[in-house]
């Protein structure tokens, strides 16, 4: 096995931290980029550098001499794109040669959910960097579908009758490891990472109540009723945003569509709500 690493961001997270762990079980050397070093999993040949996005020197230090690194997308903040920009530079300049960024199924220029569009310019951003790239376009995280309930075990939102293709965070994991592990079979692909089917929320409600033997289901928001009960949280306006255009970005098909891509990808088919339910339940 080569001692060259794999540079690792996200770690201390869901993604980054699965990544990271099925790389180490490969045996393969990483550093793991984080901002916080105490919170870094404990993991067989990995080295932990300390950075964070829009820090350029630090972020130039923590990747210096990778081939390959994979970059999560950064905490949501007003700020991510510069600071999106400015980790992309400081690859360049560290001598990075691959990025694997973990991107948004959605992404556009003028995509319907408002970090789609951050998300479509980072893209862009990478490639008119000149590094190697290959974007993983994720669906919605299936893992978030029953946490999106309210106590009353109602999902709330504007998002009609349309659909989500909704993934796993341990197949969108698969992949990223494949794609880092034999970066240059992957170069200059954008793959969509989609569960197997794809749901509408008042679907997601019945498997959900199916599953664990608790009703639940789905309430149909209008545009005024979603920002209306969202104002409680105190939220700034563009995170409320956020929030609301993530359901009608649903309404208006942009998440809607299976691609083979994880399978294509892994060898292995992705998950269904039901089944991660199932799994979890007997866990």
């Amino acid at each position: 096995m080569t001692q060259t690493s794999i540079g690792v961001t996200g770690a201390t997270g869901w993604l980054g931290g699965l990544v990271a762990a099925r790389l180490a079980d490969r045996g393969v050397a990483q550093r793991l980029v984080v901002r916080d070093p105490a919170r870094a999993p404990q993991l067989a040949a990995a080295t932990v550098a300390r950075a964070s996005y829009g820090d350029r020197s630090a972020v130039e230090a923590a990747l210096w001499g990778l081939p390959v690194v994979l970059m999560v997308s950064a905490a949501e903040n007003e700020s991510r794109l510069d600071e999106h920009r400015t980790f992309v530079d400081a690859a360049v300049a560290a001598g990075v040669q691959h990025l694997v960024y973990v991107s948004f199924f959605g992404a556009a220029p003028d995509a319907t959910f408002t970090l789609a569009r951050d998300h479509w310019a980072t893209e862009q951003h990478i490639r008119a960097s000149g590094l190697a790239w290959t974007f993983l376009r994720d669906n919605l995280y299936l893992e978030f579908m029953d946490h999106m309930m309210g106590a009353d075990r109602v999902i709330r939102g504007p998002a009609g009758d349309g659909r989500a293709a909704v993934v796993a965070h341990d197949d969108i994991a698969r992949v990223a490891a494949a794609v880092l592990l034999a970066p240059n079979e992957h170069r200059g692909r954008t793959y969509r990472l989609t569960g197997p089917e794809a749901l509408s929320f008042a679907d997601m409600a019945q498997v959900i109540s199916e599953v664990t033997g608790v009703p639940a289901s789905f309430h149909d928001e209008t545009i005024e009723e979603a920002y209306a009960s969202r104002a409680a949280y105190g939220a700034p306006d563009w995170q409320v945003d956020a929030w609301v255009s993530t359901y009608t970005a649903v309404k208006a098909g942009e998440l809607d569509g299976v691609s083979p891509d994880v399978e294509r990808v892994t060898g292995l088919r992705p998950t269904s709500l039901r089944e991660y339910l199932l799994a979890r339940r007997q866990s």
